[in-house]
């Protein structure tokens, strides 16, 4: 009863009735057969567009600087390592990495050392009875072009703490606490095992319930997963956490008839996973064997890998408008692909069971293959697979296109993503290799580290309808 004098309490608002997964999954599906961006009926020319005029409205530039010219950043003077003054960020360090007992298996490099977990989120809503996503014009200083689509939310735990001391990040309640929202995936992934210290991201998707006013703003789009699709299969539009967080999307239709059932390919990987003789230790940067230091950038004494460089940053539209910071630099193209045959009738990707040192498991399932096509794998060598991939002409490529990776962590870095169908390919591949559908795949992908980023940008072509298999 409530006391005289007071006001009653506000009715607690009723949970939506939300339909089963199964039901989500089909309505993925569906969005990703439409394209549509509600409210914007010039469609996927309209996006473009829409993303070119935030990139000239933001005021963005980033410029080389040389390290001595970071001012929040510096090396310390115990270890070289590449440091922020709070501490606070990350560092790029050295990382001792063994792939076994002799001096030919060890090796060294810098890492990005990054101990905490972001939120990559993509908040999702029916509007018009077909489910859309709200994507973001975002810029990060290492992409060529500045500002690429990336999820509603993508954030670090220093941006959720505003550590930087800048703007909150936007739609942020959404992931923290979704209320009234229907989670559609949430789990950890990694990031690039060959540049991050054991690195994990929160990858979430949040619904909405249709008609629930999400607030507006210029930076923000809606759109469907068939809009997505048409985007994928352009150069340098669709970012890296964004390619991740849509491979997540639990929209795959199920596949009986798969060459390998869930349990054996399951216990092929653990096997994998536990026979891989690796061990990786941070060691300071100072000093790093076979790599060597100048005033503006750390680089390997062969030419090869990649080179950490320093970058001031201008950018309008951000939580902070200026500031400066180290980022890695990839050096040439890189390649990742997946050979693709039918088994029974039923499309099959062959992955492959990838050591790479930062990997908080040692070894994630990837595509068949992956890498510098002049800089071979440092564990397994040259890729069985790279001439087929490489010679690939016509009807056999089924996908193609150049997406850039990290663009908070890297600078210009790029590859060319590609799905080869090979009739030919051995239905019985060599050791470390595996036939999976696209739905055992994204079985997996309901658990964190078991595929890598760059695997679950290929399977975002695949949920998105990009690629047709």
């Amino acid at each position: 009863m409530t006391p005289p004098g007071t006001a009653p309490a506000a009715p607690r608002p009723v949970a939506p009735r939300w339909r089963s997964d199964r039901s989500a999954a089909a309505r993925l599906r569906r969005s990703a057969a439409v394209v549509s961006t509600p409210g914007h009926p010039d469609g996927v020319a309209g996006v473009l567009d829409w993303i070119a005029e935030r990139a000239r409205s933001g005021g963005f530039g980033v410029d080389r600087i040389p390290f001595d010219a970071m001012g929040e950043w510096g090396f310390d003077p115990a270890t070289g390592d590449l440091v922020h003054r709070t501490g606070r960020f990350f560092a790029v360090r050295g990382l001792r990495v063994c792939s076994g007992s002799g001096p030919a298996d060890v090796r060294h490099q810098p890492v990005i050392d990054q101990p905490e977990v972001g939120v990559l989120g993509i908040l999702a809503q029916e509007i018009d009875g077909v489910l859309h996503l709200l994507m973001q014009a975002k810029m990060e200083p290492g992409n060529p072009d500045p500002v690429q689509l990336s999820p509603t939310v993508q954030a670090t735990r220093s941006n959720l703490s505003r550590a930087h001391g800048g703007r909150t990040v936007r739609y942020l309640e959404y992931f923290l606490d979704p209320g009234e929202g229907r989670v559609l995936a949430d789990v950890l992934q990694s990031e690039h095992g060959d540049w991050f210290l054991r690195k994990s991201n929160r990858n979430m998707i949040v619904e909405v319930p249709a008609g629930h006013p999400v607030p507006e703003h210029p930076d923000f789009r809606w759109m469907s997963l068939g809009a997505l699709g048409r985007l994928l299969r352009l150069d340098g539009v669709v970012n890296m956490d964004a390619r991740s967080v849509l491979a997540c999307a639990p929209a795959h239709a199920g596949a009986p008839d798969a060459l390998h059932t869930d349990t054996d390919l399951r216990s092929w990987f653990v096997g994998e996973r536990s026979l891989t003789p690796l061990r990786a230790d941070p060691v300071p940067l100072a000093g790093l064997p076979g790599w060597q230091r100048g005033a503006d950038r750390i680089h390997r004494e062969d030419g090869l890998g990649f080179e950490v460089v320093a970058v001031g940053v201008r950018a309008g539209s951000r939580e902070v408008a200026r500031w400066s910071q180290p980022l890695l630099r990839p050096v040439g193209e890189r390649v990742a692909a997946f050979l693709t045959r039918r088994f029974g009738g039923v499309p099959h990707l062959l992955v492959r069971a990838r050591p790479e040192g930062g990997l908080p498991g040692g070894v994630e399932l990837g595509p068949t293959v992956q890498g510098a096509p002049g800089d071979p794998d440092p564990f397994e060598g040259r890729s069985p697979f790279l001439d087929t991939v490489l010679s690939a002409r016509g009807d056999a490529v089924l996908y193609r296109a150049v997406h850039t990776e990290e663009g908070g962590r890297f600078l210009d870095s790029h590859g060319v993503y590609t799905v080869v169908r090979d009739d030919t390919a051995p239905a019985d591949p060599p050791p470390g290799h595996r036939w999976a559908t696209p739905a055992q795949l994204g079985e997996l992908l309901r658990h964190g580290h078991y595929v890598n980023v760059q695997a679950r940008t290929l399977l975002s072509c695949v949920v998105t309808g990009a690629v047709r298999l």
